[in-house]
């Protein structure tokens, strides 16, 4: 199991403080609008999430009347800085080496 301090095992930077600055809404308003508890907004907004509906992020973009990538952005990584021990299976997956 990580360690708790760890990062998050993923690529995608979620820029909810920036699009409710630009807006002057609050994640509580946003909460009431969308329709998800204010707790698990804050998960995706602290990057902690693992996953988002398309029906949930649908209605955050109608909310800040956004697109999905200005809601989030891909980080570009190294291969094994992103999967650390995997890197050598992806990257055999990647190249077919793992099938010779």
């Amino acid at each position: 199991m990580p360690a708790a301090d760890e990062g998050p095992d993923h690529a995608i930077d979620i820029h909810l403080d920036e699009l409710l600055a630009e807006r002057g809404m609050t994640l509580t308003q946003l909460s009431e609008l969308v329709g998800v508890t204010i707790v698990n907004l804050s998960i995706l907004k602290n990057g902690r999430a693992k996953a988002i509906r398309f029906s949930t992020l649908t209605r955050l973009c109608e909310a800040l009347d956004c697109q999905p990538g200005d809601l989030m952005s891909w980080r570009k990584q190294e291969l094994g800085a992103l999967w650390g021990c995997r890197a050598g299976v992806a990257a055999g997956v990647l190249t077919g080496s793992m099938w010779h």
